[in-house]
């Protein structure tokens, strides 16, 4: 990798994070594989917080998905747990070992059941975990707690991020505030099938887990489940959403209650925020792509189509040329699978339209189209002609440095 190479949508300033009451965190370094630099976060939670979760649907997933998709049937969670440089994917029986050594470790720490411990590993794939080198730290940890403590938790999660992804959100339930602050990793191995690659979210609301679990799911799929770095879905995929339920609002028993409306909106919003933040890290990026489709037989057909657009390396390569090859477009919505009509599909770039009812508008001029591919961020539009269905994908663009990046992620 080029440690040089920093993504041009890193910010200047990181926003800072609204910390959440009865969540603290800490960090320190194992020595796993990064020697000079945290890898590894601890978060604490409240008594009698309520957890939800999406997993990766990889059939060659990790043993801490496994776990914690076990765990999460118990609905609370005191501990979480996340290591970066080792992904503990493809490791049999020692894989599984390490999760337990991991979560009872914590659990002896926390005065909580191992259940109670949610695990989450990131990094390279199939090289055995030392679970005892975790271990050793939760001692440590559970000293330097601190509530304050948010960014360095982004930041020991990370691989070949360049920046940390954060966000945070504010709404009301009965009147009464409610806060909603969470942190992702991710910026290759990026086309999420349920979650994303490790993202975990926090707030006070009062919310059980069956609640928690109707609203992460819809979220996710507005948000992670709409987004392709390069089409790779990792074993490794976890998003966590955690209530500590310590605002003093009634408790809300229904994912359709009203008074959930403001807080819904809130966390929609900030997992796509997030979702968005890892595509603009996404290795090697030089581009921010949305696309958005209309016209399909529904919304999972028109996603399916706009992830065919995105994930097309002949798309991608053009989008980081700067060539306005409006033709690669085509050809993707003519891969998806999905229903489109061939002599009714428009496609805009920019805001430009440049095919309609089948063929090149009229007197197309490339000029304006070529100017909006110079940009950092692309706009393209396309109605395939065969219903109501609409969805919006983000992506970016397919450059050199994503290959010197992975070409060189092991030495």
């Amino acid at each position: 990798m080029s440690d040089a190479y920093v993504s041009p949508f890193a910010p200047a300033d990181l926003p800072k994070l609204v910390p959440v009451a009865g969540v603290r965190f800490a960090t320190g370094n194992t020595g796993l594989r990064y020697a000079g630099r945290d890898d590894l976060m601890v978060a604490e939670l409240a008594e009698g917080t309520a957890v939800a979760g999406v997993f990766t649907r990889s059939k060659t997933r990790s043993a801490p998905v496994d776990w914690c998709r076990d765990a999460l049937c118990g609905g609370k969670a005191r501990v979480l747990v996340v290591n970066s440089g080792n992904a503990n994917a493809f490791t049999g029986k020692l894989g599984v070992e390490a999760v337990e050594t991991t979560a009872a470790a914590a659990a002896a720490q926390f005065g909580c059941k191992p259940s109670e411990v949610f695990i989450a590993s990131t990094g390279t794939i199939g090289v055995p975990l030392d679970a005892s080198k975790i271990a050793a730290k939760m001692p440590a940890a559970k000293k330097a707690l601190s509530a304050k403590a948010w960014e360095k938790a982004a930041r020991a999660i990370m691989t070949t991020d360049t920046f940390p992804k954060v966000a945070s959100a504010t709404a009301e339930i009965d009147g009464v505030p409610v806060t909603i602050s969470g942190f992702a990793k991710g910026s290759g191995m990026i086309a999420p099938d349920m979650a994303t690659t490790l993202s975990f979210v926090f707030t006070d609301a009062n919310l059980p887990h069956e609640v928690l679990q109707a609203l992460l799911k819809d979220g996710t799929d507005r948000s992670f489940n709409c987004i392709t770095v390069d089409s790779d879905t990792s074993t490794s995929d976890t998003l966590l959403l955690f209530a500590t339920r310590a605002a003093d609002h009634k408790p809300v028993k229904k994912p359709t209650d009203k008074r959930l409306k403001a807080f819904k909106k809130a966390l929609n919003a900030l997992l796509i925020d997030l979702a968005q933040q890892i595509v603009k890290d996404g290795e090697g990026v030089s581009k921010f792509v949305a696309i958005s489709v209309s016209g399909a037989a529904g919304a999972k057909a028109a996603r399916k189509i706009g992830l065919a657009i995105a994930n097309s390396p002949l798309v991608k390569t053009a989008i980081a040329g700067e060539d306005a090859n409006w033709g690669r477009v085509v050809m993707a919505v003519g891969k998806s699978g999905e229903k489109a009509d061939r002599d009714k599909l428009a496609i805009s770039i920019g805001g430009i339209p440049v095919a309609a009812a089948g063929q090149v508008v009229p007197g197309y001029d490339e000029t304006p189209v070529a100017a909006h591919f110079k940009g950092r961020v692309i706009d393209i539009a396309v109605d395939v002609g065969v219903g109501k269905g609409k969805a919006t994908v983000w992506t970016c663009d397919l450059t050199h440095e994503y290959i010197n990046i992975n070409a060189d992620y092991r030495t």
